[in-house]
């Protein structure tokens, strides 16, 4: 059995965040950090657009309450406002300590740190590295992993938590190259497994993105927290998906409509292209299904509007949103120096995910705690982001609840004994459960059940909701996963069976999906990116709390806790 005192699965922003922290407040520490994926390879790497925080280097009137405040209402007045507070206070000090370790922020004329505008926040204070601010933090947390010592486990799939009298006691995983099985045991866990966009059939995130993390948890049977906020980015490029940055707007672009009105005036005046992405997104929806999108001969009606950048100039473009041009140019073969850039709204981020408290430990329900379990990042709801999160604030989540869970495990080690286990009970149930799926005789292809999973996520929990759509989509789920038993593989060798581990992530994200879908049929309201038709209106009275979601085979039992109010009381959302 392998033993470390701290087991981080997770190699992206908020778990090499985590284990830098360890490592640091206490070096003797033994930290594993595994990864389905080599660490570079984690989806934080695609962050472009920046990370927020009120250094003022920009505008001398911003301060962290003002970016608490936009944080609470760009939430629709549903995250904890304690761990706003934490957020936003913690916030420039994190920026100025990642710039000590070496991340190349881009710069004003007189050197400090350049600030941009984003959708939602009232001052200019997104932090960026051009537009590839994912990728220049992580490079530079993961070359601390190695400076650390921290052992990495990369190409290793977790398949289970071991968890026992309420005690995360260690994983359950195979190595991909060879299928090897190992359980490792350890004083603390820690999940940072990141999103889930896969569950949809357009999505901005990468193919590693399909809810392992939050499927292990539910089925250890642990509960998720508002799993029905899932967050559409306004502007992915037509018609693959891909993010075309927030930054883009930040710097001037526009959203027209075929008519090449910059129809944002009738949707949000005062914010215009920068409005919150939940609004944007709707917006962009509305305008399709009023007939003023376009197709890709520039004539009326199509699935998608522009993003126009042509007034920017080439300088402009090539300066400071480089790799958004590129994309387009490279994907589609748009120019957007010459012309605009065909967009739609793609399936982007969950706001909701594993529950923890604002020290990372995992909720077991409303006010238990489950002992030696931990999360941060995108996997885990510490409930900054409520039901629509602000551009830039993910990766401010994850370098501040990453450090403060690094060191809050750092504490929570201290003086504990590695955990028992029953090491070959797991490997026994693990190797039946491989086995069974590249024995089975079935009659389906893993592609096709995917594609009809993905395809019945978005057409019956997309943008816009109703009670009759999600309860037909519920179904629909539940036929699918019949299907589950009935895929077969072609692959029955243990070297690199990327077939098997599709099987393992299309489990992920059944589980996942058939959680977002019940958790949204119960919210019976309109509240950030959850758009009810049914019910427009938001209902603090009713749903002014947090869904607790438990998974069993029987079904998904609901249940609610309330939200954290400390600075500002909810009033209506309006830009």
């Amino acid at each position: 059995m392998l033993e470390h005192d701290v087991i981080i699965v997770g190699g992206g922003l908020a778990g090499s965040r985590a284990a830098v922290e360890i490592a640091r407040t206490n070096p003797s520490l033994s930290i594993a950090v595994i990864a389905k994926t080599h660490p570079i390879r984690s989806h934080s790497v695609a962050a472009q657009g920046g990370i927020a925080a009120s250094l003022k280097n920009v505008d001398s009137a911003d301060s962290w309450q003002a970016h608490a405040f936009d944080t609470v209402k760009g939430s629709d007045y549903l995250a904890d406002q304690d761990a706003v507070e934490i957020l936003t206070k913690e916030a420039p000090d994190v920026v100025i300590d990642l710039e000590h370790m070496g991340v190349l922020f881009s710069r004003l004329d007189d050197g400090r740190i350049a600030q941009r505008a984003f959708g939602g926040h009232s001052h200019n204070r997104t932090c960026y590295a051009a537009d590839k601010t994912g990728h220049a933090i992580l490079h530079e947390l993961v070359n601390n992993l190695r400076r650390y010592g921290v052992h990495i486990y990369d190409e290793w799939y977790v398949m289970r938590l071991i968890l026992e009298e309420n005690q995360a006691k260690g994983v359950l995983m195979f190595r991909i190259l060879d299928g090897q099985m190992e359980v490792m045991r350890a004083k603390a866990v820690m999940f940072a497994t990141g999103g889930y966009g896969r569950a949809f059939n357009t999505t901005s995130n990468d193919y590693a993105s399909t809810g392992d993390g939050l499927a292990i948890t539910a089925l250890a049977g642990l509960p998720l927290e508002d799993m029905e906020f899932v967050q559409f980015h306004p502007t992915g490029l037509y018609p693959v998906g891909v993010l075309i940055s927030e930054a883009v707007r930040g710097e001037g672009a526009y959203l027209i409509n075929c008519e090449g009105d910059r129809f944002m005036a009738n949707y949000a005046p005062s914010r215009m292209e920068l409005a919150p992405r939940d609004i944007t997104s709707r917006a962009i929806t509305r305008e399709v299904r009023a007939g003023r999108g376009a197709h890709r001969d520039g004539s009326p009606g199509g699935p998608f509007v522009y993003l126009d950048l042509r007034h920017m100039g080439k300088e402009k473009i090539m300066s400071r949103v480089p790799f958004c041009w590129e994309e387009a140019h490279r994907l589609i073969g748009v120019d957007a120096v010459k012309e605009p850039m065909p967009i739609r709204p793609t399936i982007h981020y969950s706001m909701g995910g594993i529950p923890v408290n604002t020290d990372g430990q995992v909720r077991s329900s409303g006010d238990g705690l489950v002992e030696g379990f931990f999360a941060a990042g995108e996997s885990a709801c510490v409930s900054v982001h409520g039901a629509n999160r602000l551009g830039s604030n993910s990766l401010l989540e994850c370098v501040v609840f990453g450090r403060r869970t690094g060191a809050s495990i750092a504490r929570y080690v201290e003086n504990r004994k590695l955990p028992s286990i029953d090491e070959q009970r797991y490997i026994k149930e693990a190797k039946q459960q491989i086995q069974s799926l590249l024995e089975q005789p079935g009659e389906y292809r893993i592609n096709q059940v995917r594609q009809e999973f993905q395809d019945a996520m978005t057409d019956y929990c997309g943008v816009f909701r109703n009670e009759e759509l999600m309860k037909q989509g519920l179904e629909k789920v539940q036929q699918i996963q019949h299907k589950y038993s009935q895929i077969y593989l072609d692959d029955k060798g243990s070297c690199w069976n990327t077939e098997l581990i599709e099987a393992l992530e299309l489990r992920s994200l059944m589980v996942v999906g058939q959680m977002i879908m019940t958790s949204a049929l119960n919210r019976q309201e309109s509240r950030g990116a959850h758009c009810r038709e049914d019910y427009t209106e938001r209902d603090d009275e009713k749903y002014l709390q947090h869904t607790m979601a438990y998974y069993s085979a029987a079904g998904i039992d609901i249940q609610y806790r309330p939200v954290t109010i400390t600075m500002f009381e909810p009033k209506e959302r309006k830009y």
